[in-house]
């Protein structure tokens, strides 16, 4: 039985909490390097300190896809994470820009991005749990669609803010008020937009999703199907205790050591779930985590790759626009000067752009996709965003960034709908929590990668010339275009 069709009202109503959700994520990646700038951070370690987070997402979203798979309640399954995610990331967002040291801005960092995985990840199964087959492409891009709009509203805040009279400077070691103030804004935006999914909306019952499922995803429902216990734990430790040790011998950046350190503790969580598999304990959280990505298939696998590539350029942005812009364009580096600052709120307003465009742009990959298939589609978004990325190597006029950004919301509209328009189409509906959160990994590991080894490659390729990330940014997204080619799904031409 197909699930019943929902109306505009019931589309707005089950993603609007996205649009609170962005809204921090747009404060977070506009302005985050110029709060660790200002604290006193060297550009080359701005990537090491978003380290926290993505480590915290790798852990929490699996997990909390697999309980909120399992989850039944007053709240129903998915709302409970909504909420408790939203409440602890509005904490974080009135602590972050009140630090006073760079150390606390990191922990509120972790605290904000562990916070929204918490809240985002279920919302991704949400949209697969309350539409059919049929909606489900116009259910993800009510979903981007509230993206753009809340990433405009995050990225723009401090601008205007600044527009309102509020001062957009600061001593050394202080945070502008004008950031302050958009990051209270965003407080208030996610716990009230979550809020309202959450009071408009009911899940289906466990009876009702039994109803709609297909005969094979019975056994997901009921959390009988065999597990697989993964037998490459050793050569995961080894390799990651290879890194670190080349990392001590040789002298290498010491941000490698987490690199080797995530590789070595993923070794020990397999060799640990093989050793209690061998026992006659009930499977734990891992046991089945650990499993289901043994089994992932054959097309999530295959998305996974394009989707490595594509995050290692999105951070690469993220994290390198605000020095690229400031340096480049505003021609400073201190982070006390006017120029800075308006460089910095300039970054906010592009970044505004590519959202805004990503808004719009959802709706219409829909009918690019009806002609291309879901995989081709997204693989032409891939190129438009790598051809601009490398205009941004040459441009200088602060006006003339909005081209290549316009490129990079086509890209971004692309990322937040076609990835998980495919996987909802090769997925059990009973499993969409979990995959959705071990997808998360092949967004994570690239921030690592970026986070451990970008500072290194900047220091030792392009000292003090951050611009010519944008390049490796433009390169990896080329790659992914090449990985999506070998993406199919139903649906596709």
């Amino acid at each position: 039985m197909e699930r019943p069709r929902q109306s505009l009202a019931g589309l707005w109503n089950i993603s609007f909490g996205f649009f609170g959700i962005q809204v921090a994520f747009g404060l977070q990646n506009a302005n985050v390097s110029r709060i660790f700038q200002s604290l006193g951070s060297n550009v080359d370690n701005l990537a090491f300190l978003w380290i926290a987070g993505p480590v915290t997402g790798l852990l929490v979203q699996p997990l909390i896809g697999h309980f909120s798979d399992r989850t039944w309640g007053p709240l129903g399954r998915r709302r409970p994470y909504f909420l408790a995610g939203a409440v602890l990331a509005a904490c974080a967002l009135v602590g972050m820009p009140n630090a006073s040291v760079l150390v606390a801005a990191a922990v509120m960092l972790w605290l904000l991005d562990a916070s929204l995985n918490v809240s985002m990840e279920p919302f991704r199964a949400f949209v697969g749990d309350m539409v059919g087959e049929g909606q489900q492409t116009a259910g993800y891009a009510f979903q981007t669609a509230f993206i753009g709009a809340g990433a405009v509203l995050g990225s723009l805040a401090p601008k205007l803010m600044t527009a309102m009279g509020v001062a957009n400077t600061a001593a050394v070691g202080a945070i502008p008020a004008s950031v302050r103030f958009s990051f209270y804004l965003g407080a208030a935006a996610i716990f009230l937009a979550v809020l309202w999914t959450v009071v408009t909306t009911r899940e289906y019952s466990p009876e009702q999703r039994l109803a709609f499922a297909d005969p094979d995803e019975a056994s997901a429902t009921t959390g009988s199907e065999a597990l697989i216990a993964p037998k490459h734990g050793p050569v995961w430790l080894a390799s990651g205790s290879g890194v670190l040790l080349l990392v001590w011998r040789l002298g290498l950046d010491k941000q490698l050591y987490v690199l080797g350190g995530a590789l070595a503790a993923f070794g020990v969580a397999q060799m640990a779930n093989r050793a209690l598999a061998k026992s006659n304990r009930a499977p734990s959280a891992l046991a089945h985590i650990l499993s289901d990505l043994a089994k992932m298939p054959v097309v999530m696998r295959r998305l996974a790759l394009a989707q490595f590539f594509t995050w290692l350029a999105l951070f690469i942005l993220w994290i390198y626009m605000t020095p690229v812009v400031t340096q480049y364009v505003y021609r400073s580096v201190d982070t006390t000067s006017k120029a800075y600052n308006d460089g910095a709120d300039w970054v906010g307003v592009l970044f505004s752009i590519y959202n805004g465009v990503a808004a719009l742009a959802a709706f219409a990959l829909p009918v690019m996709a009806g002609r291309l298939g879901a995989a081709r589609t997204h693989a032409v978004c891939l190129l438009v965003g790598a051809a601009s990325y490398l205009s941004i190597l040459w441009i200088r006029d602060p006006m003339l960034l909005a081209l290549p950004m316009i490129g990079v919301g086509v890209t971004w509209a692309s990322v937040l709908t076609m990835p998980y328009v495919i996987l909802s189409r090769s997925l059990p509906r009973d499993k969409l929590g979990v995959y959705m959160g071990l997808f998360n990994i092949f967004i994570v590991v690239p921030q690592l990668l970026i986070a451990t080894i970008m500072g290194a490659v900047m220091k030792t390729v392009f000292p003090g010339q951050p611009v010519w990330t944008m390049l490796v940014g433009a390169a990896v997204l080329t790659l992914a275009a090449g990985a999506m080619m070998r993406v199919e799904t139903r649906g596709d031409a």
